[in-house]
């Protein structure tokens, strides 16, 4: 059997050739950055405990004052709106959606 050997490659092929080579290397070197920065960005978010808030359960009472009823509630945001009757006096207290934390407080009163 007879080997067939290919020709060496012109000046002007292997420029062609090299050039090639090289925008395959950047390609590649490109391609892995972007599968390593995906990673890290997945990474973070896990480590950080930002993914789903409904994995952790928080169990909390909120004492009212007396004679006090909830008049609505909402959500804003990250944040957890309630609004209350007190007498004659309206409060809306607002809680962090995540950690219910008490977030502030603001009381409305009738002028006398």
């Amino acid at each position: 059997m007879t080997d067939t050997v290919a020709p060496k490659p012109t000046p002007a092929q292997a420029a062609v050739i090299g050039r090639v080579r090289r925008m395959m290397l950047i390609a590649g070197l490109t391609s892995a950055l972007a599968v390593v920065v995906v990673l890290i960005a997945i990474g973070y978010r896990l480590y950080r405990g930002e993914g789903s808030t409904t994995t952790a359960s928080t169990d909390i009472t909120a004492t009212l004052p007396k004679g006090a009823r909830i008049i609505s509630t909402g959500v804003s945001g990250d944040r957890l709106v309630v609004t209350l009757a007190i007498g004659a006096a309206t409060e809306i207290r607002t809680f962090d959606a995540r950690t219910l934390k008490p977030a502030g407080k603001l009381k409305f009163v009738g002028e006398p």
